[in-house]
């Protein structure tokens, strides 16, 4: 179910990570997507948030605290909200016709590429466990070198930061070491193919109807 869950509460917000931050205790709005998104907001600043969390996230809860971690290259990113008083606490279903319809389209693509991996690419199984959840496909390439496939509609940087913390915990196990990522979406964004080009990812950009058979490939499909 795609649901958002809206908590007004007073309370004090402590980052650490990559960097510290503190925000002192007052009234601020919590939203808690279902997709793991955590976003703290101010009756200032406008649209965006004071701080906030990008999916794929851990959120723990006790009384007064709720922790949200997430992976963030060899160390975790962390949001501690001490909450001192709640005015509200609302959980709205927000349908499931978005959330099924993105949901469809990945799993297509992901069935589509397990049929017909990339040129020079040979499957070895969908759903690859890791701590923080499965990568899409795992293959061997024609060095018969590991290869993660992790499939989006559109790749965004979140997507490339997303695979690169698959392919940190993928390495670790035993005749992985050398495992490279491909990042697989319809489109892919300029700024994440930057990124993902950077840290040694390569970027395919799939056409489901040529996968499906529908019409030609273009020569550069898999490039």
């Amino acid at each position: 179910m795609a649901a958002v869950r809206l908590i007004v509460a007073r309370c004090e917000v402590r980052y650490t990570g990559r960097l510290s931050a503190v925000l002192p205790e007052a009234l601020r709005l919590l939203m808690l997507k279902s997709d793991g998104s955590v976003m703290v907001h101010a009756d200032t600043g406008g649209f965006k948030p004071q701080n906030w969390m990008t999916p794929p996230t851990v959120i723990e809860e006790e009384p007064g605290l709720m922790v949200v971690r997430k992976r963030a290259g060899a160390t975790e990113d962390r949001l501690e909200i001490r909450i001192a008083e709640v005015l509200s606490d609302v959980t709205h279903d927000m349908g499931e016709a978005a959330a099924l319809e993105k949901e469809g389209v990945e799993r297509e693509l992901q069935e589509l590429l397990a049929d017909a991996p990339p040129t020079g690419m040979r499957l070895v199984r969908r759903e690859w466990s890791t701590d923080i959840g499965p990568v899409d496909l795992m293959c061997r390439d024609e060095e018969d070198g590991f290869v993660a496939v992790e499939i989006k509609r559109v790749g965004t940087i979140d997507a490339v930061e997303q695979l690169t913390r698959y392919l940190e915990l993928i390495c670790r196990e035993p005749g992985l070491a050398n495992c490279r990522g491909v990042l697989a979406a319809q489109t892919i964004k300029p700024q994440a193919r930057a990124l993902a080009e950077g840290r040694g990812i390569d970027c395919v950009e799939i056409d489901p109807a040529v996968l499906r058979g529908e019409r030609e490939p273009d020569l550069t499909l898999f490039a």
